[in-house]
């Protein structure tokens, strides 16, 4: 019990940290006298977020054939352009919503659900799920021979996530420890996670370099570290934790009371591009190939995407397995009784165009 206590202190300043962004956002939204006024009625530049992994490959579809701007365009939103923002962590991407800077977001699940809890109900700061975007594997690849499992980490050694603590990776490493060495320690691990970005970290771990001798990371990334003699892989959430729905896109309530169409309009794009990447596999293969900036080929792409564990869809799978976990260590203080409480475009009647 000492040892959970003090993964629950660990845990106060990802919380306490929130909350602040929380208060600060909605004081900047009031001074700035933002409301569901002119602003949204006429859009003329979206932003949304974007990742470095394959797990954002719907994103980097729908930026590159511009089905956005076609599907604003089907709603009777006509010049509308979109701003593609390229953002690495759970907490790149909610400090961006709570300073007002996006309009769309895409980030992991936990970073949502806790962000979602801690706005709930707050005028003008608080976010709603759109949409499901990606579920794959993370894998906790490391350089270090005598590793073999969770228990066999010492004190010297650095596993890279993008957020320490809040980020999709450093959750999910939680979550496995919880239940590979004991529901007490799920925070065993914190005190030698680093925070990285993951082409920084796979460089890192490949090179030996910066003292990382671990990385928690998902496809590309996962793939290509193991095809160094050097690297080899200690756990995979999939086989501890099952098929759970990686990132989410997410947006500003206000935003989405005031322009359904907006939502509408995100959802029909990205079915486009989930059927897009079902059916001609070898086409999205070579857009994230070409606009990925990684030294991966379509061939490379392809491989990836014949793995069974990779999907990608609006329907999110296990959320409410992040909510109990969040929920049990404390992270979150609000459960929902449902993930659907969590997302608006799923049982509003909003459907892709």
């Amino acid at each position: 019990m000492q040892q959970r206590s003090g993964g629950r202190a660990r845990a106060q300043p990802s919380l306490l940290r929130r909350r602040a962004l929380v208060a600060s956002g909605l004081c900047a939204a009031l001074a700035s006298g933002l409301h569901a006024g002119p602003l949204l009625t006429k859009p003329r530049t979206v932003r949304i977020s974007k990742g470095y992994g394959l797990l954002y490959l719907p994103l980097l579809v729908m930026e590159h054939e511009r089905l956005f701007e076609r599907h604003a365009a089907l709603q009777g939103l006509r010049g509308v352009k979109v701003d593609w923002v390229l953002l690495d962590g759970g907490n790149s991407v909610d400090d961006a919503m709570m300073a007002g800077t996006l309009d769309f977001a895409a980030a992991g699940a936990p970073g949502f659900i806790e962000l979602w809890a801690q706005s709930r109900g707050i005028p003008n700061v608080e976010v709603i799920g759109i949409s499901g975007l990606s579920t794959t594997s993370l894998s906790l690849n490391t350089n270090r021979p005598q590793i073999a499992s969770l228990g066999d980490f010492t004190p010297s050694d650095r596993i890279a996530v993008p957020g320490i603590r809040t980020s999709l990776s450093a959750v999910v490493l939680q979550m496995a420890a919880s239940r590979l060495l004991g529901a007490e320690n799920f925070a065993q691990l914190d005190a030698i996670t680093v925070n990285m970005p993951h082409p920084q970290a796979m460089r890192a771990l490949i090179r030996g370099e910066g003292g990382i001798t671990a990385h928690f990371t998902s496809p590309p990334f996962s793939m290509l570290e193991l095809r160094h003699s050097n690297i080899h892989r200690v756990v995979d959430s999939i086989d501890i934790l099952g098929p759970l729905t990686l990132d989410v896109v997410f947006a500003p309530k206000r935003l989405v009371d005031a322009q359904p169409a907006l939502a509408a309009a995100f959802v029909g794009a990205l079915s486009q591009a989930n059927r897009l990447i079902e059916q001609d596999r070898q086409t999205a293969a070579a857009i994230y190939a070409r606009v990925s900036g990684l030294d991966v080929s379509r061939e490379d792409v392809m491989r990836m995407l014949a793995a069974p564990q990779m999907r990608f869809s609006v329907e999110p799978v296990q959320l409410m397995d992040y909510v109990e976990f969040l929920y049990r260590v404390g992270t979150i203080k609000t459960k929902p009784l449902s993930w659907k409480e969590m997302f608006l475009a799923r049982h509003s009647g909003l459907q892709p165009a």
